[in-house]
């Protein structure tokens, strides 16, 4: 898995307002806790943080103000303009153990039918300096009412399953009926209105 190292500051100022004033200066509110400790809150440089948060469960390696592991728990993003508000990271050691959600990745295609992913990630536990990036499913083949749990799954060694083995990850149902396009629905309706209107003169004619 990736490590990234990052430099942290201590700081002493809570609140909307001292938050603020961290993201004007291009830095992050962080609160690091774990392992029975008293939270550390901490500043951390926003641009290196969001790379390193592409990564999914990144074991980010904080320097300065303190020198731990940690991994992503939390994070808050601002609903419009996206940049990170907040980040709560969890402290870890090398050889624990950790429950974490890895990605889901789909490879391949499906013979026939449609392809339904249910879940996009799954609850694993794992070694939390080695947390596998995610979990591959092929679907090359597969052929319509064929499905996938998470019990199916084939995951990196030292790593269990969390989630209900029995959970539906994906499944290949048949290809719905293709819905008339708007012309030819309104070239439909005018054949039904002129078969309509046949009908009627036809039976004028009858009554006649």
């Amino acid at each position: 898995m990736s490590e990234v190292v990052i430099a942290a500051e201590s700081r002493t100022g809570f609140g909307k307002g001292a938050a603020r004033k961290i993201r004007r200066e291009h830095k992050v509110p962080v609160v690091l806790y774990g392992h029975g400790t008293d939270p550390r809150h901490l500043s951390l440089p926003g641009h290196e943080l969001l790379l390193a948060l592409r990564t999914p469960n990144v074991l980010i390696r904080l320097e300065g103000a303190v020198d731990e592991l940690a991994i992503p728990k939390g994070v808050q993003r601002d609903p419009i303009k996206g940049f990170l508000e907040h980040v709560d990271l969890l402290l870890v050691k090398r050889g624990e153990k950790v429950t974490v959600d890895i990605p889901v990745n789909v490879v391949g295609e499906v013979s026939d039918g449609i392809l339904d992913q249910q879940m996009v990630s799954v609850s694993v536990e794992t070694e939390a300096t080695h947390i596998p990036e995610g979990v591959e499913v092929d679907v090359a083949g597969l052929e319509v009412g064929a499905q996938v749990t998470a019990g199916d799954l084939k995951l990196p060694k030292g790593t269990t399953l969390v989630a209900d083995p029995e959970a539906l990850v994906l499944i290949v149902s048949g290809a719905q009926a293709a819905e008339p396009v708007e012309g030819e629905a309104a070239e439909g309706e005018s054949a039904e209105a002129a078969e309509g209107e046949a009908a009627e003169a036809a039976e004028g004619e009858s009554a006649e």
